[in-house]
C-alpha cells in the first residue's frame, strides 16, 4: 500500500467515527503507521526468515552472494551498524546482525561479567533480541521522520516535483530490520528448556537460532579448552525442539544453524546408545579412546563396549567423562554436520582453531559428497590472531614453493618490524579476500565476527581516555570524536535527533496542536550541526 493510500484509509476510518475524531489528522496516522511497519517480534521473524531463505538460494546459485554480520551487544550498536551500512552501501541486502552468547555473558548478565559458559540468565538472550529490534525500528522511524519533514518543506515551497520524489522514497523505503542469527548456546538445559527458550527468542524476533553440540551444563567458549560434546541423538532432540518452536509460532521458514565443537572437543559426556553395528550411536562410539580387555581385566566400576567381537574399555577420566581418540576431530565434525543436515538443520557451523581455507574446505568437500547443498556459517573469530596466522600461512606457502624466506623468523612474524614487508602485504591481501575466497572455495554462506563491537568499544574508549585525561584535554574529544563524526557524516552527532527528539516533537504537535511544548526550536544547540 502506498503512502497516499495509507492516508486515504486513515481518512475513511476517521470520517466513519463522526465528529468525535475530527481532531485526528489522517496524514499523521498514516505517518505513524508507516513508521511502525512491524507490530510484533513474530512479524519480524517471519519477514527476516524469508530474507534468509532468499539469500541462501542466491548463494546456491552463485557463492559470490555470501552474507555477513557483526556481533552487537546493545541495541544502539546494532542500530548504528545498520545506519552506517545504508549510508555507505545504499542497502542492507546481505547484511545481518549476530547475537553472541559470549557477549551476552560478558556484558549483559545481572551477575556481572561472566565467561562464555552458559551461566548468564537465559532471559537475557531474548531480551537483547527485543532490544536490537526496538532500536532498528526506531532507526526506521527516525529516517522516515526526516523524509516527512522534507516532504512538508517541499509542499510549503510549492515544489511539486521535489514532493513527488520524496513521496517515492517514502513508498520505497528500505527498512533497517534485518535477520538476526541468535546464539542459544547448548540449549540451557534439556530439550524442553531449549524449546521454551527458543520460543522466547523467536517471539522477540529471531528468525535464525544457532545451537551447539556441547553439554549444556558444562558448556565452554568454542575457543577455550575443556569442551565436552554429547551424542547425536541428544543434540538432535534439541534441534527438533527448535523446529517445533518455529512451527508452533508460525515461522515456517525459520532457520536452524547447528554448530559442532568436535574439532576442539576431546571429551564426551557419555557413551551413545547403539542398537546395531554401524548405526549413529555406534559411529559416535567408534571415536572413543579404547583398549581391548578380557573379562578378567574388569574393575568394579568399568564400563565396556563390544566391537568386532571384542570387549573394549573406553578411557574414562575422574570427571566421569570419556575421552576420544586423538586426531579424530575432523572426522567427528564431518559426521556431526552431515547428521545435523539430515535431521532438520538448515546451515552448519564448524568451530575451528584457526582461519584456514584449506582446512575448512577439506571438511566441507566431504560433507558435500553426502549433502551437496551444505552451507556453512563461519566465525571469523577475534580469538584468532589473524595477523600471525596469515603471515605464517604465507611463510609456509613460500617455503613450500622454494622461495627464500631467510629474511623472516616464522616464530616472530607478529612483530611490527615485518609490517612493511612483502610477506606482510601478501598476508594482508589474503585476509582482505578471505571471506570471498572462503565463500567460493569452502562453502561459507555466512561470515560473521562474533564480538567485534566488544573490542571496538574497548579500543575507542582507550584512545579517548588517553587523550582526554592527558595533555590534549577537550581537544582529545573534539578532534578525534566530534570532528570525525561531522566529517564522516555520522548521524548520531545530532544525538538528540538520534534519541528521538524530533519524532517526539511531531507527536506533541499532533496530540496537542499549538499548545505543544516542543524541544526543537531555534535555540536548540543541535542546530549548530545543521551544516
Amino acid at each position: 500500500m502506498s503512502y497516499t493510500q495509507d492516508i486515504q484509509e486513515a481518512r475513511d476510518l476517521i470520517t466513519g467515527r463522526g465528529n468525535s475524531w475530527n481532531a485526528i489528522d489522517a496524514e499523521a496516522v498514516a505517518r505513524m503507521r508507516v513508521q511502525n511497519k512491524f507490530k510484533t517480534g513474530l512479524d519480524i521473524a517471519r519477514y527476516t526468515a524469508k530474507i534468509m531463505r532468499r539469500d541462501m538460494a542466491a548463494y546456491d546459485a552463485d557463492p559470490a552472494n555470501y552474507t555477513q554480520s557483526l556481533g552487537c551487544w546493545h541495541g544502539f550498536i546494532g542500530q548504528q551498524k545498520m545506519i552506517s551500512i545504508k549510508k555507505h552501501f545504499g542497502t542492507t541486502k546481505g547484511r545481518y546482525l549476530y547475537l553472541s552468547g559470549w557477549m551476552v555473558a560478558a556484558l549483559r548478565s545481572e551477575f556481572g561479567p561472566l565467561p562464555d559458559q552458559s551461566m548468564h540468565e537465559k532471559t537475557s538472550v531474548p531480551a537483547l533480541i527485543g532490544e536490537l529490534y526496538t532500536f532498528l525500528r526506531q532507526a526506521d522511524s527516525r529516517e522516515l521522520n526526516i523524509l516527512f519533514r522534507d516532504l512538508d518543506a517541499a509542499r510549503d515551497a510549492g515544489d511539486v516535483n521535489k514532493a513527488a520524489e520524496i513521496q517515492h522514497r517514502i513508498d520505497n523505503h528500505e527498512t533497517h530490520i534485518v535477520p538476526i542469527i541468535a546464539d542459544i548456546d547448548a540449549g540451557f538445559g534439556n530439550a524442553e528448556a531449549t524449546y521454551l527458550l527458543a520460543k522466547k527468542m523467536i517471539e522477540a524476533g529471531a528468525c535464525a537460532l544457532q545451537i551447539e553440540n556441547q553439554v549444556s551444563d558444562e558448556k565452554q567458549c568454542g575457543h577455550q579448552d575443556g569442551k565436552v560434546t554429547v551424542p547425536h541423538e541428544e543434540f538432535l532432540a534439541k534441534v527438533r525442539a527448535c523446529r517445533y518452536a518455529f512451527l508452533e509460532l508460525g515461522v515456517d521458514d525459520g532457520v536452524i544453524v547447528t554448530r559442532t565443537d568436535s574439532l576442539g572437543a576431546g571429551l564426551t559426556k557419555q557413551i551413545a546408545f547403539s542398537r546395531e553395528p554401524g548405526d549413529l550411536g555406534d559411529q559416535y562410539n567408534a571415536f572413543l579412546d579404547c583398549e581391548e580387555i578380557t573379562a578378567d581385566d574388569l574393575a568394579p566400576s568399568d564400563v565396556v563396549i563390544k566391537r568386532d567381537g571384542k570387549l573394549m574399555r573406553p578411557k574414562r577420566l575422574p570427571s566421569n567423562l570419556f575421552q576420544f581418540r586423538s586426531g579424530t576431530g575432523e572426522d567427528r565434525c564431518v559426521l556431526d554436520s552431515i547428521t545435523s543436515l539430515q535431521n532438520g538443520a538448515d546451515l552448519i557451523w564448524i568451530e575451528t582453531e584457526k582461519p584456514h581455507i584449506g582446512q575448512i574446505g577439506g571438511m566441507m568437500n566431504r560433507i558435500r559428497e553426502v549433502v551437496p547443498n551444505a552451507k556453512l556459517v563461519y566465525n571469523n573469530s577475534p580469538s584468532f590472531n589473524w595477523t600471525l596466522n596469515f603471515r605464517q600461512q604465507v611463510y609456509d606457502a613460500w617455503e613450500a614453493e622454494g622461495r627464500d624466506v631467510s629474511a623472516y623468523d616464522r616464530g616472530t612474524l607478529m612483530s611490527a618490524a615485518y609490517d612493511g614487508s612483502e610477506l606482510a602485504a601478501e598476508a594482508d591481501e589474503r585476509i582482505r579476500t578471505f571471506q570471498a575466497d572462503a565463500a567460493r572455495e569452502a562453502g561459507i554462506f555466512h561470515h560473521l565476527i562474533t564480538l567485534p563491537t566488544y573490542h571496538t568499544a574497548a579500543l575507542s574508549t582507550d584512545n579517548l581516555a588517553k587523550e582526554y585525561f592527558g595533555d590534549q584535554g577537550m581537544l582529545g574529544y573534539v578532534k578525534n570524536v566530534q570532528r570525525q563524526e561531522i566529517r564522516q557524516g555520522i548521524a548520531c552527532v545530532k544525538h538528540q535527533n538520534m534519541a528521538g527528539s524530533d519524532i517526539g516533537d511531531d507527536h506533541k504537535e499532533w496530540f496537542a496542536g499549538e499548545a505543544a511544548l516542543k524541544a526543537g526550536g531555534k535555540d536548540n544547540t543541535m542546530n549548530q550541526f545543521a551544516a
